[in-house]
């Protein structure tokens, strides 16, 4: 993060009590509020190239570790979504008071569309930039497509299954709190509308987050301005330099909309 440490602001009261880690790189409005993904935190390779994105154009730029990732507090396998979404949302209240645009990789999409329609009254979310969106995840592409009879027993019956990463050494432990906490923020059939424009990059070859599910999100949000983009030769992190250039310039582009909607 560029040698500099975090802040941790305090999120949650008593045995929910925990400290996230906070990096602001300082600058103009609206600011850049990046989401990550799944197991994934705000040192990865898209989220530096945005913030050093912001250091050189003198752009706000704001990311954070969710509880249970990175550099905050809290055991991964005692969080869910519910906690994750409270965390961004008081990130935003706290560094996003000028504006923000929220960009969300993997799960961070779906935080960014709730985090969106929860400010929605605000007028301070921007627009959206959303890599390989993994809306409602939990349910349509775990429990519904990825998880057999077998898993979803063990699931039930243990409280937990340990999924194996292609991405780390470490598995991924999927609890029954994760799958049912994210039945509460299902978004696939509800009439959604953000008021506020959607950038949607995905990979043809995204093994996790099928380009398929992408364009599901586009056409559940038919009142707002979607722009959708499909890199052929795309896989799911979608972190190669040329895919990180498609990103910044989404990102202008975005930025540039919402200054020109704010005159």
């Amino acid at each position: 993060m560029g040698g500099q440490e975090p802040q941790f602001i305090q999120v949650g009261k008593g045995d929910k009590e925990r400290q996230i880690a906070v990096d602001v790189t300082d600058g103009g409005a609206p600011a850049v509020l990046w989401l990550s993904g799944f197991k994934s935190d705000m040192t990865g390779t898209k989220a530096e190239a945005v913030a050093e994105f912001g250091r050189r154009t003198g752009q706000a730029v704001v990311r954070f570790d969710y509880s249970g990732h990175g550099r905050s507090s809290g055991r991964f396998e005692e969080a869910c979504v519910s906690d994750w979404l409270e965390e961004a949302e008081a990130v935003f209240d706290r560094f996003c008071g000028n504006g923000a645009l929220l960009i969300g990789s993997s799960m961070g999409g779906w935080l960014a569309l709730l985090l969106a329609l929860k400010r929605r009254q605000s007028g301070l979310v921007k627009g959206l930039v959303l890599i390989a969106p993994a809306v409602d995840f939990t349910e349509e592409l775990m429990w519904k497509q990825r998880f057999n009879d077998d898993i979803r027993s063990a699931i039930l019956d243990n409280g937990f299954w340990a999924q194996p990463s292609d991405y780390g050494d470490d598995p991924y432990v999927i609890t029954r709190r994760l799958i049912e906490d994210g039945r509460n923020h299902l978004l696939f059939g509800r009439d959604l509308h953000l008021g506020a424009p959607v950038t949607i990059l995905q990979g043809a070859l995204d093994p996790d987050v099928p380009a398929s599910h992408a364009q599901r999100l586009v056409e559940a949000l038919p009142r707002d301005d979607v722009t959708f983009t499909l890199v052929p030769d795309g896989d799911h992190r979608l972190s190669r330099p040329q895919d990180i250039a498609l990103l910044l310039r989404s990102i202008e582009a975005a930025l540039a909309g919402s200054r020109h909607s704010d005159r």
